[in-house]
């Protein structure tokens, strides 16, 4: 008899997005007169950046002739849009990164679940708390969170990122293996300094410890004393694992394209773990379509540069108002500075799906209660700043009403 991996059946209800996604379409039935406006899920609403359109054509019109047609490409992704991310990711920050240690892949969600497989099970696993669930549900999934007793896993070590300590994560004070950090931060959307990520590299070279380094937000980083990468920290390459995604950086969240950097430096007993990544991809993944990595290096254009930075920028003047509306209406608000997610605090002691609720319920605004992020999320909603300016306005004219 075939046997199922049963920590599946450990896992708490569904997925985080989807329990939110289900609620918004149940109370959508329901109230068919009610606007419904989504400040939930971070997926963008702009379209692809004119450059990178053009290039997605002229992939395409080559795909249609002998000479241009592409089918199985090279599994860690062309070295035309390897290349770029060198150049203009790395170099242009002083950071030596080699081509062969960038790995072009479908998303850093993928990347961020999938590179458990190369880590032995009984590593101790160090989460943020609040954090993005992909990291939590994929070690669970893998065994290595143990068992789910009352709000948290068993053998998980939890890092709570709560509002006295400015939110950032303390040094873990016992040993542990592997240790997630994501900056600009989701769901927080707070931030590291430089200074203040130095300690998490020397305690990694001390204590043999991997960190898996989520920068999907980097480029929504305004203050210059915020690292871009984690690289930019002297010695990050021999513990750090980094991964980059187009998914926020140009609106590529349905077009699907990310990178994952994996130094030769970082070794475990000797052995490189880019050999073991590169396996892994290898046997496990057929590669990004060349259409795709073609409209990725197309970001790296001059225009492509110009066009992907005004998308930001919009999504930043977003955040703005979200922010200033928020505090104008009384709540306690974070994050919005460096980064498209606004952490706010429930009103009056409210719990998080309570005050999910409150909205949906009183303004069709949809957001994500902080508790499904991890139990020291309790008491907060998380907002996007990706929706358009008009829906931004307007959702926050109606909770500002609301909370009057």
């Amino acid at each position: 008899m075939a046997k199922i991996n049963d920590n599946y059946l450990k896992l708490p209800g569904a997925y985080l997005f989807s329990t939110v996604a289900r609620k918004a379409s149940e109370f959508t039935e329901a109230h068919p007169e009610m606007e419904i406006i989504k400040m939930s899920i971070g997926d963008v609403t702009k379209p692809l950046a004119p450059a990178v359109i053009e290039a997605m054509h002229k992939a395409v019109d080559e795909m249609g002739t002998a000479e241009g047609f592409h089918g199985y490409g090279p599994e860690q992704g062309y070295d035309f849009l390897r290349n770029s991310i060198v150049e203009h990711d790395y170099k242009s920050r002083g950071i030596d990164i080699a081509t062969d240690e960038i790995f072009v892949s479908d998303g850093a969600k993928s990347d961020c679940g999938n590179i458990g497989d190369i880590f032995s099970q009984d590593n101790k696993v160090a989460v943020c708390d609040p954090v993005y669930p992909v990291y939590v549900d994929t070690n669970a999934m893998a065994g290595r969170a143990g068992d789910f007793v009352g709000e948290h896993w068993s053998n998980l070590y939890y890092m709570p990122c709560l509002a006295e300590n400015d939110f950032l994560p303390r040094i873990p004070t016992e040993k542990v293996d592997i240790i997630y950090l994501c900056f600009p931060n989701n769901p927080t959307g707070m931030t590291a300094t430089r200074e203040q990520l130095k300690p998490w590299i020397e305690y990694a070279k001390a204590n043999g410890a991997v960190i898996l380094y989520d920068s999907a937000y980097e480029a929504f980083i305004t203050e210059d004393d915020v690292p871009h990468s984690i690289y930019e920290i002297d010695g990050a390459k021999e513990v750090a694992i980094e991964f980059r995604s187009f998914s926020k950086t140009a609106g590529f969240t349905g077009t699907r394209c990310a990178y994952t950097v994996v130094p030769h430096d970082l070794k475990i007993d000797g052995t490189e773990l880019n050999s073991l990544w590169n396996r892994h991809q290898c046997t496990k993944f057929n590669g990004v379509p060349y259409v795709i990595q073609k409209a990725a290096e197309a970001v790296y254009s001059e225009d492509g540069q110009k066009q992907t930075k005004e998308a930001i920028k919009y999504y930043l003047e977003n955040a703005k108002i979200i922010r200033e509306a928020l505090t104008e209406a009384g709540l306690t608000v974070y994050g919005g500075v460096n980064a498209p997610y606004i952490w706010a605090k429930a009103p009056n002691g409210m719990k998080s799906w309570e005050f999910f609720d409150k909205i949906l319920e009183e303004t069709g605004v949809v957001t994500t209660p902080g508790a499904g992020f991890g139990p020291s999320g309790e008491g907060y909603v998380r907002l996007t700043a990706f929706s358009t300016k008009e829906n931004t306005v307007k959702a926050m004219e109606k909770i500002k009403s609301m909370l009057k």
